[in-house]
């Protein structure tokens, strides 16, 4: 009976832990639950129809022109690919700790201000290109959906909650991984990635006055070892307790 209320005592209290790890970053869950429903639909959909849907909420220069509201809206609630769960990782490992960080409010400001800023900037150049001839005109309505130029502004600004040394290391790191697809083939895309970046490193101003404690990579070291040390004081002092013959 013991053991039987201890791991129900423990699944509720894990329980409690992931309940309150998803009520600190509200819209960045309400946001997953929403891509998955869409990436489900996509999933159940025909081929043909698939492109269609897509197609019809892709920020291209078309759309940008005649319906831009609708399309920079609904391009963020579909995911350009089959697979969710690697955007669960991303929104947990970035978004959630920058919701947290900044608030809803100037959370949603940076990651939707390079979202239309990266979007009209790369379809900006893209424009340019084919008007110069340097793109295939057909490129007007290539399909352009997803969260990564959002993500990619949230990535940048994080860089302000790291703390120093590690601070210059992240941002080294980060500058590198969006820089490089860049350098050796350039795309319209590749350059949204890349401002959406700058974009969030800008957005410096916007994380003046935050209180939470920078995040740094040491302390996961200090409680690796406190855990690895722990254990072996419990036991020696729940030893001093056990009688001889072994029985509580």
């Amino acid at each position: 009976m013991t053991r039987a209320a201890d791991v129900g005592g423990t699944r509720s209290s894990r329980t409690a832990s992931i309940w309150q790890y998803v009520r600190t970053a509200p819209w960045t869950f309400a946001w997953l639950a929403v891509l998955l429903g869409t990436t489900i639909i996509q999933h159940l959909v025909p081929r043909g129809d698939l492109e269609r849907l897509l197609g019809e909420r892709s920020t291209n220069l078309r759309h940008l022109e005649s319906d831009p509201v609708h399309v920079l809206v609904t391009s963020l609630l579909w995911i350009d690919g089959y697979f969710w769960l690697p955007y669960f990782v991303l929104f947990c490992v970035f978004h959630a700790p920058a919701e947290r960080w900044l608030g809803a409010l100037r959370w949603a400001i940076v990651g939707l201000g390079a979202h239309v800023g990266a979007t009209y900037l790369s379809e900006g150049i893209l424009a340019l290109a084919i008007r110069h001839g340097y793109a295939d005109p057909g490129m007007i309505d290539v399909r352009d959906i997803g969260v990564s130029y959002f993500l990619a502004a949230i990535i940048g600004v994080l860089t302000y909650h790291v703390a120093r040394p590690w601070r210059w290391l992240y941002l080294g790191g980060i500058l590198v991984w969006f820089a490089i697809p860049l350098l050796i083939h350039p795309t319209f895309t590749g350059i949204g990635h890349f401002s959406a970046l700058l974009i969030g490193l800008a957005a410096f101003p916007l994380t003046r006055g935050r209180t939470a404690p920078d995040w740094n990579p040491s302390d996961i070291w200090r409680r690796r070892i406190h855990v690895d040390r722990a254990p072996s004081g419990r036991a020696q002092a729940t030893g001093s307790r056990i009688p001889p013959n072994g029985h509580g």
